[in-house]
């Protein structure tokens, strides 16, 4: 017979309960992280494009695609052909965009790895006055809105 008291051995059914929660609540929190890192919800909505249109509609001319992502980046996957490559941590970021694409209200289309950092870096932009804004979702690497620029096979350049 058991007295009241857990033994070393094994813990009380209440202190098993809590690790079990604590587990499920990181198994939780990995899989949203996971789900926001690869983009997984990621949709082609008004205002964003797909790899292949954003790269035929800066091939022609029709908006400024700019890779936003950082340099280490760019030298392992290269830039997308058609876009000019801004690290999006430069802090004087908006100003040197202002400097590529003087008129606010072009269209100005954001491509990073997977659409995680445009989608945030479109409403920071828009914030400063940017009218014409396009999400490229897909990103270079892929995620739920698309194979990405990579995996679609588009061409990319050196710096």
């Amino acid at each position: 017979m058991t007295s009241g008291v857990p033994s070393p051995d094994r813990p009380s059914p209440r202190r098993a309960l809590a690790r079990r929660g604590v587990l499920v609540g990181a198994l939780a929190l990995g899989g949203l992280t996971a789900a926001r890192w690869y983009n997984i919800g990621g949709i082609l909505e008004n205002g964003a494009l797909s790899v292949t249109d954003a790269h035929s509609a800066a091939l022609s001319g029709d908006i400024t695609l700019i890779d936003i992502r950082r340099p280490d980046e760019w030298a392992r996957t290269g830039v997308p052909e058609g876009a000019l490559p801004l690290d999006m941590r430069d802090p004087d970021f908006t100003q040197r965009l202002l400097e590529m694409v003087p008129d606010k209200s072009a269209p100005i289309a954001l491509i990073c790895a997977r659409g995680v950092r445009t989608r945030a870096l479109a409403k920071r932009l828009t914030d400063a006055g940017f009218s014409n804004i396009i999400d490229v979702p897909e990103g270079m690497l892929g995620s739920g809105a698309g194979p990405g620029w990579l995996t679609s096979g588009l061409p990319v350049t050196g710096l």
